[in-house]
């Protein structure tokens, strides 16, 4: 059975290019960086190698970015080592400001700071699922430590007014964090020009192994190190660096910000094709698509469907029988049987969050791939109305 993988927002598959730069660098024998011998050396020659790369497609400082285990831990760190650099500063800054509609890595760390004292305001979100800058504004003041507002959604696609926002806190002297963990390879990233302090990416969403990532943290933004140990990455996160993983992070980058138009052009013609079979095979009012109407509004890659009077967790069942991997929503939230905190914002009804499937494209889709599955899709819902 021929299998369609329409889940590129969880995971993105391994690019060839990234498992041979892993593959040489860690048989390229010992790697501890921090080591003096030529073992070391060499070691250290891939990390600040990686670092420079990813330096010039984010166009900041290399030594403005520091190596992590992963956009969780990149979320994280930027959340806590700000808040609490940001009040042992200034005692009065004790706010914590973001979106409902945040990735859980952001949200939970918000509310792990709430429960240590600080305040936290949650930003709502219009039926698209975008941020007001002039909430942002008249909830960002003197008390504000963080801002935290993702670049684009992982379940929607929907993008945010960072910039915007970000200036609005730098009035306020509030320090600025983005997720551009879905964003990256979709859309521009220039460190120079976007006024953020700290930015969180994610090497398996662009086809990097997992367990990788990196924080930006521009230089003066005050930050605590969550993870106490070595001094590596200039203090900022102790622990080994995984050098091969960082190699590989550094080329699947490389690879996706270069072909950043092709990406954008076949997950465009993708998620198009798939929008217009549904319509053909089951007519516009069986469907509903979430998040922003303009495709200058939302990320390419990302569509989401809900499927009136079916539920997701059946339509992604028997679509997985029939070879096509989909996602009810976030992948690490799949497991849980509350709707959509995304859709729940969006003031979307409980049980129309509990019938949409999330649909996320990537290089290795094509077009007979989307016109297939709507009509697996439209198969399944006539099998189902039969019942």
């Amino acid at each position: 059975m021929e299998r369609i993988y329409f889940d590129y927002a969880a995971t993105a598959p391994m690019l060839p290019e990234a498992i041979r730069a892993y593959a040489e660098t860690a048989s390229a024998g010992p790697a501890n960086p921090s080591s003096l011998h030529s073992f070391g050396r060499e070691a250290r020659s891939h990390l600040t190698a990686a670092r420079d790369a990813l330096a010039r497609m984010l166009v900041c400082r290399a030594d403005e970015l520091a190596f992590t285990g992963g956009g969780t831990e990149s979320d994280n760190a930027a959340l806590y080592g700000a808040a609490w650099a940001q009040r042992r500063r200034d005692g009065a800054r004790k706010r914590i400001v973001t979106t409902a509609v945040e990735h859980h890595a952001v949200l939970n760390a918000c509310r792990k700071l709430e429960a240590e004292g600080f305040g936290l305001t949650l930003l709502p979100v219009d039926g698209e699922g975008k941020v007001s800058a002039a909430d942002a504004r008249a909830a960002i003041g003197s008390d504000t430590a963080v801002v935290s507002v993702m670049t684009g959604n992982n379940e929607t696609g929907t993008l945010q007014p960072v910039a915007e926002i970000g200036r609005i806190a730098r009035e306020a002297g509030a320090v600025m964090h983005t997720d551009a963990v879905q964003a990256f390879g979709y859309e521009p990233l220039e460190l120079d020009k976007l006024p953020v302090d700290l930015l969180s990416l994610s090497a398996h969403k662009v086809g990097g192994p997992q367990g990788v990532g990196a924080l930006f943290i521009r230089q003066g933004t005050p930050f605590e190190p969550t993870q106490r140990g070595g001094s590596q990455e200039r203090n900022r996160r102790a622990g080994t660096e995984n050098v091969a993983g960082i190699a590989a992070f550094a080329k699947a980058a490389e690879l996706a910000v270069s072909g950043r138009a092709a990406r954008r052009e076949r997950a465009e013609a993708v998620r198009a094709a798939l929008i217009a079979q549904l319509t053909e095979q089951i007519g516009s009012e069986a469907f509903r698509i979430n998040g922003s109407s303009d495709p200058a509004g939302r990320l390419p890659h990302i569509l989401s469907v809900g499927f009136d009077g079916v539920s997701n967790e059946t339509m992604l069942m028997n679509l997985d029988l029939a070879g096509v991997a989909a996602s009810g929503g976030s992948a690490c939230t799949s497991g849980s049987l509350q709707p959509s905190h995304v859709l729940k914002a969006m003031g979307l009804s409980d049980p129309f969050c509990r019938s949409t499937v999330r649909f996320s494209f990537g290089m290795g889709n094509d077009t007979a791939e989307a016109q297939k599955t709507a009509k697996i899709i439209a198969t399944i819902i006539g099998r189902l109305r039969i019942r």
